[in-house]
């Protein structure tokens, strides 16, 4: 029993990493939704787990108008 909810959660980690590689490739979220079979969204978007450059990334590219601004008025 201890080995199958190993394997079953190592599974389950496996399709995590895979729904999170889909993602960062732009697959969007409702073909994902619709890849795993499951009826929401919101389900679906708690599978992909963006890594740290995809956050950085992220934070620049909101930063930068501001830092745009900044720059203009000094």
């Amino acid at each position: 029993m201890v080995g199958s909810l190993r394997d079953a959660g190592r599974r389950h980690d496996l399709r995590h990493t895979g729904l999170t590689w889909f993602a960062d490739a732009g697959v969007p979220v409702h073909v994902l939704r619709r890849s795993t079979g499951h009826g929401s969204l919101i389900t679906a978007q708690r599978y992909p787990h963006p890594d740290a450059h995809k956050n950085t990334a992220a934070g620049a590219a909101l930063s930068a108008p501001h830092a745009r601004c900044r720059a203009r008025s000094s």
